[in-house]
């Protein structure tokens, strides 16, 4: 196997937001994270996993970006990025951005335009249904309520697994899947490392839109929401244009993603990602009221999860990677 230098790559996620705050506002930002970078080196951190500093209204903590080449201005903007990543090479720690490439901000200008009327040249760069009455489908968004939003403009109803400021980008349309290229490109070429990219097993949607199972949540992630048709031709796609031209580490976070389907993404010669985030040991503590509501857990099974994984992945020449714990997690 192929030896990489993020296989063997200790990654430290700093939620800047609630880091290291220099400038008393109380809120994290850039700089703190500079000054301690010493600090984080010491631990055995090789690599930083940055949650999303990009510009945004904040609707969904930064995860609902309105640019994605400019830093928000309480982070410090791009003059305290530069300096960030000049500091981090400098000490030989490596820098991975979040890539949000399955929704946008609704104060995106794309969907800005896109919700001008149905003619507007950037209407197609997002999921619209004609309102019959009713939502298209029964679908629920990951946060609750209806996954689809009535818009008065044009009385169509647009799609947002998340929350309703969070409209999904339209994968189909060609020239959406070439400006994540591009944003991923300019990000390349400033020097980042590689990219977390969030809930990257959505991205395709099934073309006929089937209704979900009332009541099971799980099963409609799953089934319904990822793993579409063509999620393994749009990630191959993102690799052949701009992904495999740089030394970059990617990991696909992958709600829906199991062991029948995982070792799909990382597959050496299926040259989609590097590695996947699954969730089957995050899960093992969750009590019958959720993840904030932890049960006790036997190590055992703790143990063969990862177990399954790895001898899955083994046989497919795929890389694993073990997280334990992120922001999604008390």
């Amino acid at each position: 196997m192929t030896r990489k230098w993020w296989k063997e790559g200790v990654v430290y996620q700093i939620y800047p937001r609630s880091y290291k705050d220099t400038t008393g506002n109380g809120i994290g930002d850039l700089r703190g994270i500079i000054e301690q970078l010493d600090y984080i080196k010491s631990l055995g951190v090789d690599i930083i996993w940055l949650c999303p500093v990009y510009r945004s209204p904040n609707d969904d903590n930064g995860y609902d970006i309105s640019n994605y080449r400019e830093i928000m201005d309480e982070f410090g903007g791009e003059e305290a990025f530069d300096l960030l990543l000049k500091n981090m090479h400098e000490k030989g720690l490596r820098l991975v951005m979040d890539l949000v490439a399955n929704h946008s901000s609704d104060e995106h200008k794309w969907f800005e335009e896109s919700r001008k009327s149905k003619s507007n040249p950037y209407r197609d760069y997002y999921i619209w249904k004609p309102n019959n009455g009713a939502p298209p489908t029964n679908w629920q968004s990951f946060f609750g309520g209806s996954a689809w939003e009535l818009d008065e403009t044009t009385n169509e109803y647009y799609l947002h697994l998340f929350t309703k400021k969070q409209p999904d980008l339209n994968w189909e349309n060609p020239k959406v899947r070439q400006e994540i290229y591009d944003v991923v490109a300019y990000w390349a070429e400033k020097g980042v490392d590689g990219f977390r990219m969030d809930v990257i097993s959505v991205i395709s949607k099934h073309p006929d839109y089937p209704d979900a199972s009332e009541g099971n949540m799980m099963e409609a992630i799953s089934k319904i929401y990822a793993n579409g048709p063509r999620i393994h031709e749009f990630l191959h796609e993102m690799n052949k244009e701009v992904l495999s031209k740089y030394d970059l580490m990617t990991v696909g976070e992958g709600p829906g993603i199991d062991l029948d389907n995982g070792h799909l993404y990382v597959e050496e010669d299926r040259e989609e990602l590097c590695m996947i985030f699954h969730f089957d040991h995050m899960f093992i503590d969750c009590g019958n009221r959720g993840k904030y509501y932890p049960v006790d857990f036997d190590l055992v099974d703790f143990k063969s999860v990862f177990t399954a994984w790895d001898k899955k992945l083994n046989m497919h020449n795929g890389w694993g990677s073990i997280f334990l714990g992120n922001h999604d997690f008390s």
